[in-house]
């Protein structure tokens, strides 16, 4: 009752359109989309078929048997999970957390159900990817940073925050561009600068959207090289590459 109040009369102040089909947003949990927009994105629940490395996404009716999409067996990581599709609900709120640091109780509880079903919580270390010092001055806070916060704060496992640096100022990765040029802009990109901290480390790297695992694997990479013993992946999307 109390909540379906708040509701409405946040939606009395505060009009809101869904940021994917135009109409009212009709939850305060649901941030910038409508509860039928969400229901309509594809949301991981640990049955889908995906890559046993990256998380590449198959189909979302899965089989009892681990595929490989062949094309992360360079990459330094030992295993990338999402939360989710790049798509409606969630990659509209990913846009919006780009742009304001508040993160709805939906994105949060679809986090944590991605991180405790993958079993991360085998992690001794948490790492968000880091911005290069030009985007987080631009933007005021790392994004990465705030969604990490969320598991540490869930998990009791410690975060850093620090160590992991973005020593060059990179392009924005998009979806059009192809491995290549992404592994290109990530080359030698990031360095560890307390590296006392890292040997013997499972790290567990967060970030917004998992593309290629280009920017993935230049972290894991740099983090095994100054020790740590493992390095896994958790990001609230997966794109899906053409």
């Amino acid at each position: 009752m109390l909540k379906a109040l708040k509701n409405s009369l946040l939606s009395l102040a505060y009009p809101q359109q869904c940021r994917v089909c135009e109409g009212p947003v009709d939850q305060i949990e649901n941030g910038v989309a409508c509860s039928a927009c969400w229901s309509e994105t594809r949301i991981f629940v640990g049955k889908e078929m995906v890559c046993a490395k990256c998380g590449a996404f198959f189909q979302m009716s899965g089989v009892p048997a681990e595929l490989n999409c062949h094309k992360c067996s360079d990459h330094f990581y030992e295993k990338a999970r999402a939360a989710g599709i790049y798509e409606k609900a969630l990659a509209a709120s990913i846009l919006d957390l780009k742009k304001h640091p508040n993160i709805p109780r939906i994105l949060n509880r679809t986090l944590i159900a991605a991180f405790e079903r993958n079993g991360f919580a085998v992690a001794s270390l948490i790492v968000p990817v880091p911005l290069s010092k030009a985007r987080q001055l631009e933007r005021g806070y790392n994004q990465a940073g705030r969604l990490a916060e969320i598991v540490s704060n869930h998990s009791g496992i410690p975060l850093d925050t620090f160590s992991l640096e973005r020593s060059k100022h990179t392009p924005v990765h998009r979806v059009a561009m192809d491995k290549k040029a992404r592994e290109l802009t990530v080359v030698n990109a990031f360095k560890v600068k307390r590296p006392k901290l890292i040997p013997g480390q499972k790290v567990l790297l967060v970030d917004d959207v998992f593309t290629s695992g280009a920017t993935a694997s230049a972290c894991a990479k740099v983090l095994k090289k100054n020790g740590a013993s493992e390095v896994n992946v958790l990001t609230l999307a997966r794109a899906i590459m053409k």
